[in-house]
């Protein structure tokens, strides 16, 4: 059984002290494939560091994260970008996106960096990876407006309804990233995601962050990706050898690294 997660954080400092043998514990769970998104300037060098490491396992994105746009740093973010994208290769644009949660305030500029963000994977052909918090509605506007033939992506952390799931799945190129938020107690995410087709689903931790059941309250980890698999099986009705196939199948079409 192969598994890809789609959206972790190993680089971040709360690996800091067993990064290595995090990665190396979920290849032995049989995650084949450790997709890493990228926050900021901040993060790039350590990011790339950990795909030197394990160049076959850890994939690098480069992006903005929306959280990271500020008035005083945008234009420089943006530059890094430019730069980054042109020297170093990468296997999509993110993580970008919109969130309301932590700031209102700097709406306007996330916007400008999301849709600047989204031309230059255009450009490069490589597919979005995008966040949204308290922010749906105003990122699929500005994708539903840019989006064509070449435009393809993910909307990771996905939380929504059947009407916002049916509008991922009707941009025709996008997919619907599932994380431990499946396994939560109080999530309604089964009911939606039962009415999704599995060719529209990829497998994600979003680690170190939101940890899925049973190991709630732990640090999250890619392998624990294994139990959003076997959260989808058993909503699917169907063998995680299964959900696994499928899951991959996704993700390297997507992204490119078969």
């Amino acid at each position: 059984m192969e598994l890809i997660d789609t959206h972790s954080h190993l680089y971040s400092n709360e690996f800091n002290k067993d990064r290595t043998a995090v990665v190396k514990n979920a290849m032995s769970a049989g995650v084949s494939k450790i997709l890493l998104p990228n926050i900021s300037s901040k993060s790039t060098k350590k990011m790339l560091d950990l795909c030197k490491e394990f160049p076959n396992t850890c994939y690098p994105m480069i992006g903005l994260h929306p959280c990271d746009v500020k008035k005083e740093n945008i234009n420089e973010e943006l530059e890094h970008i430019d730069t980054e994208i042109k020297k170093n290769k990468y296997i999509a644009v993110g993580e970008i996106g919109i969130d309301l949660y932590w700031d209102k305030s700097t709406l306007d500029i996330q916007k400008e960096a999301f849709i600047y963000q989204i031309n230059l994977a255009k450009n490069y052909k490589l597919p979005i990876v995008i966040h949204v918090r308290n922010s749906f509605i105003e990122a699929i506007e500005i994708v539903e407006k840019m989006n064509d033939s070449e435009l393809k992506g993910v909307f990771h952390c996905f939380t929504g309804g059947e009407k916002e799931a049916q509008r991922i799945v009707d941009l025709e190129n996008f997919y619907i990233g599932i994380g431990g938020v499946l396994t939560f107690k109080n999530s309604n995410l089964k009911d939606v995601v039962k009415f999704i087709d599995t060719r529209h689903i990829l497998l994600e931790t979003d680690a170190p962050y939101l940890t899925p059941s049973p190991n709630r309250g732990k640090r999250n980890e890619s392998k624990y990706v294994i139990d959003v698999a076997k959260k989808l099986a058993e909503v699917y009705n169907t063998d995680i050898n299964e959900i696994a196939k499928i899951t991959t199948h996704n993700a390297n079409l997507l992204f490119n690294i078969s």
